[in-house]
């Protein structure tokens, strides 16, 4: 009957990030949905209603001779209450009051019964699915009260004449039929509520899972182009100030530069390459424990001499635990180089069980200059460490130098020994082939993202 679903309010905000919810809706004064008026009119519904209604009450007509025939009046007055169910959506309190009064006007006056009760039964029934069971409620038993009192008391007094008092056998029916309208209304009213609080939850998961991933793909863009950029800033500084000194050494300077932008450019345009086909997965695997050497390295080119440790029985952490420690102590091996005095730095790794403690120390000082960041860093590192249920401290030490402090859970059952070929890539070795599919050819270094 052209009914339209109930449009649910947004929920409220989640812990951290903006609110997920579905789109705009209004609400009326006691939170019941209000039909909004750009949503049309039931056209076609009211017509078939109107046409039934009068050729309904014609043929009735016809078996109850005793009553007074339709008239010009009559049809009017089913036309009435016909033509303002237009309305029952947008004013749904008026309609369903407005048609009670037409139904008992038209059984006042001594009309035949037939259809006419239909049209009261789809605006109590609009009523109570936009919210306003009070309204129906009383429109209902002002009908009743109404009814009672003309075929009981009153039909002395209006036509047709001679007519008779009604059974009060036929108002149990009448009551029964009440409350089984007022009760389908209501079970429509509450499926209803139900699917839009469903979609309204869907909306919400969805657009968090979209918050989620725009998250984390900015934490990882920031992570790699920090890093490499780190590299590239303070290996550009070195070339500049050795190019006519020592010109083996800026040649040297300008190698690294290489290197760091095009693993930068390599794994920007992964980042990329998930975001042009979502869903797809990485041709490449995502960085790891295993490329910590690789970080040591790039440090080293920075000037930076970093020791690691390891404690507790080494094994493979599933991958994005792996990720995470990877991306912790890139961020923070890029915060010694671009904000400590200090050319020294310690890794340590704790693999304890059911979780994997690091830690990363410089001796300070801080230099206290610009280095260009964003100042995302901590935010992005404590940010990981949530995401997998895990913890993340950053501070100054009391001697004066800086420590970076995480705990990763990791859960039992994601352990496994990490096997001898599971060690530190051999430079200068082909990287392993992928058994789903052809390795991705690499891109020219001179290729933007």
């Amino acid at each position: 009957m052209d009914e339209q679903p109930t449009r649910a309010p947004a929920p409220a905000p989640g812990r951290a990030g903006p609110p997920c919810g579905p789109g705009p809706g209004r609400r009326g004064p006691a939170g019941w949905v209000v039909w909004e008026p750009g949503d049309g009119l039931p056209w076609r519904s009211t017509l078939v209603l109107a046409v039934f209604v009068l050729v309904g009450t014609g043929f009735a007509a016809r078996e109850q001779p005793d009553r007074v025939t339709l008239d010009a009046l009559g049809r009017a007055l089913l036309l009435l209450g016909s033509a303002a169910l237009l309305l029952r959506h947008r004013h749904p309190v008026p309609v369903v009051s407005g048609v009670s009064a037409a139904t008992l006007a038209y059984l006042a006056a001594g009309y035949p019964y037939g259809p006419v009760f239909a049209t009261v039964v789809v605006a109590c029934f609009a009523a109570v699915v936009h919210g306003h069971r009070r309204a129906a409620w009383w429109a209902l038993g002002l009908l009743w009260a109404g009814h009672l009192l003309l075929v009981h008391w009153l039909y002395r007094y209006l036509p047709p004449p001679g007519d008779g008092p009604a059974s009060w056998g036929l108002e149990l029916p009448v009551a029964a039929f009440v409350a089984a309208v007022l009760a389908a209304s209501e079970l429509v009213r509450v499926r209803r509520e139900q699917a839009a609080r469903d979609r309204a939850g869907q909306e919400a998961a969805e657009r968090c899972r979209a918050d989620e991933e725009r998250l984390r793909i900015a934490r990882e863009l920031h992570d790699v182009l920090a890093h490499s950029l780190s590299v590239i800033h303070v290996q550009a500084g070195v070339g500049l100030a050795l190019l006519d000194a020592d010109p083996g050494q800026a040649r040297t300077a300008l190698t690294t530069i290489k290197a760091a932008s095009k693993e930068a450019l390599g794994e920007v345009r992964q980042v990329l390459d998930t975001l042009r086909a979502p869903g797809a997965a990485p041709l490449t695997p995502a960085p790891g424990l295993d490329r910590l050497p690789e970080l040591v390295d790039q440090a080293g080119a920075a000037g930076l001499a970093v020791r690691t440790e390891r404690t507790g029985r080494e094994r493979r952490l599933p991958p994005g635990t792996e990720l995470a420690a990877f991306r912790i102590v890139q961020e923070a091996l890029t915060n010694v180089v671009r904000h400590s005095g200090s050319r020294t730095a310690v890794v340590a790794l704790d693999y304890r069980p059911g979780a994997l403690g690091l830690r990363v120390d410089d001796d300070g000082p801080a230099t206290g200059g610009d280095a260009g960041g964003s100042g995302n860093g901590l935010v992005g590192m404590r940010e990981r460490a949530a995401a997998l249920g895990g913890t993340l401290e950053a501070g100054t030490r009391p001697d004066g130098g800086f420590r970076v402090s995480a705990v990763l859970p990791v859960r039992s059952g994601d352990q496994s020994v990490r096997r001898p070929a599971d060690g530190p890539p051999v430079r200068g070795a082909a990287p392993p082939r992928d058994p789903a599919g052809p390795e991705r050819p690499p891109a020219p270094p001179e290729e933007s993202p």
